[in-house]
């Protein structure tokens, strides 16, 4: 980015005079004052701290210019600041004409699971082939969005944006900022249900994201989901569908799947085997969304073998790595919903090891009423043939704990400890684990379970 103070004044109708600064050059855009750099827009907003209060710190940590809200007491005078009445609608209102400056093509990826996975896929297909800028960590909200705009540079050519959701209309509002020429909805599951109470009102909330579409844009979705099929037939836009069913425009042929890998063949790529470096068969329905975008891009098939063979997950997302007394263990606990919790606990029970098969899981969060309930429901993922201890962790998934205890192959088996009880736990799981074992981590990140992550892999 680089712009002058005067155009972005322009771009969000600031109210003040800001003639003496108006060549001023801003270079990157920020809300966080400890992460700005030098010639940084510092945007203050206001949640649980004010942001205005740390005007200092921004100052001090590179920016030579801010927002303001209006009427916000202590204005700085020998600073350059832009007063307008909301910064954070101003920090979206300058993230909507920066986008149609720079005018790259816009990818918008959502789902309840995968979402993450499906961007990083897609970027890693198209980065050689056009210059891309992609959403970094869990910058997917109203604040998020503009910041990955912001920081883009002008010459970029192709953004690929994530979208987040926990509430209706959150898509809409993001969908309309970004104006998507291909969007991309991964799955439908229960993350949020909480305040949606339906699957169904899940999916209407998750098809906001073609509220912006263009026209002669494109939707990209999980055609074995009836309820996006329904919806997707509704809209004047271009469709394609991707899934494990043959009613799909791409579907898998094949899959063969390792203790750490997995290699498939798809209808429209028969002579290309595609490996992915990952554990669990429901990565192949990622792949598929991204392999859809690459040949919309016309990627050569070999080409985005070659970038899938390479693909690596961020941390803590089905990451495997060893722990201090050896053991394999595979962490993924940045976010858990029951459907990725079950999918990822029948991949896991598959992998070959000399030792035990030890799962620790924790609550998934924003389950609503129906959190019990659905915390038991992912007793059939956990099959006692093949899983040896269970250990659990908060009080959502004490359900699970008393479905799993029913069993008599579990007795003895089942582990249950309140949030309270995690050093308990932690105790317990060092006692017993050995080099042999193989472990997964899973629960929503609210739960913290990289704690346990971080003791089993020092021992401490």
């Amino acid at each position: 980015m680089k712009m002058q103070l005067a155009e972005i004044a322009q771009a969000v109708a600031a109210e003040n005079d800001y003639s003496r600064w108006q060549d001023l050059e801003i270079t990157s855009v920020h809300f966080d004052s400890r992460k700005l750099t030098t010639g940084a827009l510092f945007v203050p907003l206001t949640a649980e701290n004010d942001g205005h209060d740390y005007i200092g710190n921004a100052q001090q940590n590179g920016a030579v210019a801010a927002f303001w809200q209006l009427g916000h007491p202590g204005k700085p005078t020998d600073f350059p600041v832009l007063e307008v009445r909301d910064p954070l609608k101003a920090l979206q209102q300058l993230a909507k004409y920066y986008l149609n400056k720079v005018d790259p093509r816009v990818i918008a990826i959502t789902g309840s699971d995968g979402k993450t996975t499906t961007k990083d896929m897609t970027a890693a297909i198209l980065a050689p082939h056009t210059n891309i800028v992609k959403t970094q960590g869990n910058f997917n909200n109203e604040i998020g969005v503009p910041i990955t705009i912001l920081n883009m540079s002008t010459n970029t050519e192709t953004l690929v944006i994530e979208m987040g959701m926990d509430r209706p209309g959150q898509l809409d509002f993001l969908s309309q900022l970004v104006a998507p020429d291909l969007a991309i909805i991964t799955m439908i599951g229960e993350a949020h249900i909480e305040f949606f109470g339906t699957r169904d009102k899940i999916a209407d909330a998750k098809m906001e994201i073609t509220h912006g579409l263009k026209e002669d844009g494109m939707l990209i979705y999980n055609g074995d989901e009836p309820l996006l099929q329904a919806r997707a037939a509704k809209i004047a836009q271009r469709t394609k569908t991707f899934g494990q069913q043959e009613s799909n425009d791409l579907y898998p042929t094949a899959i063969k799947a390792g203790s750490k890998q997995i290699d498939f063949t798809l209808n429209q790529y028969p002579e290309t085997e595609f490996h992915l470096p990952l554990l669990g068969t429901y990565n192949v329905n990622n792949a598929m969304a991204a392999i859809t975008i690459g040949g919309l891009f016309q990627v050569q098939p070999q080409q985005m073998q070659a970038a899938l063979a390479d693909f690596k997950l961020i941390k803590n997302r089905t990451q495997w790595v060893t722990g201090a007394q050896g053991e394999q263990i595979l962490s993924d606990v940045y976010n858990a919903n029951p459907t990725a919790m079950m999918a990822v606990l029948r991949a896991f029970s598959a992998v070959t090891v000399t030792g035990r098969h030890i799962v620790v899981l924790g609550d998934m969060l924003e389950l609503g009423e129906q959190a019990p309930a659905l915390h038991a429901a992912v007793a059939p993922a956990i099959d006692p043939a093949k899983i040896n201890e269970v250990y659990l962790l908060g009080p959502q998934i004490q359900s699970l704990a008393t479905i799993l205890s029913k069993n008599p192959a579990f007795s003895g088996h089942v582990h249950y400890y309140p949030l309270n009880k995690k050093l308990t736990m932690i105790t317990d799981l060092l006692a017993t684990i050995t080099a042999a074992d193989a472990v997964l981590l899973k629960a929503s990140n609210g739960i913290h379970l990289d704690e346990v992550l971080h003791a089993l892999q020092t021992n401490d």
